[in-house]
């Protein structure tokens, strides 16, 4: 296992809050999944930029991925494998978490996000 735990930094934190508010999800790993697939789902590498672990938000791989972490996990190998990066461990954690905030910053920045239903929405409006 390449990724054992999760620090949010606190602007992640912030905007997960506010996501909560919006769509009423209570659970910090299930918006974290949707984030992160927000992200995977962009063509673009994410910059790699510093991201601290400011937050007191941190939860296990197991808890992020559920009972589908090893599918998570081989989704982001494959877009590693995609994006021309290594698969070792440190870079496995450092696209995460990339990914992981990127994700959540579109979806915190997205304002036609106003209930559960429209992040629901969301995929379905990528395809059209």
């Amino acid at each position: 296992m390449s990724i054992e735990h999760i620090r949010l930094s606190q602007t992640a934190k912030d905007q997960l809050i506010k996501l909560k508010r919006r769509t009423g999800i209570k659970h910090w790993n299930v918006l974290c999944r949707w984030g992160f697939c927000v992200s995977l789902a962009e063509k673009s590498i994410p910059p790699d930029v510093p991201i601290p672990g400011d937050s007191n938000v941190e939860m296990s791989w197991k808890v992020f991925g559920g009972p589908n972490h090893e599918l998570y996990l081989a989704i982001l190998k494959e877009r590693c494998n995609q994006d021309g990066i290594d698969t070792n461990p440190e870079a496995l954690a450092r696209q995460f978490r990339l990914h992981l905030h990127r994700g959540i910053g579109y979806l915190s920045s997205n304002s036609d996000i106003k209930s559960i239903s429209d992040l629901v929405a969301l995929p379905m409006e990528d395809h059209r």
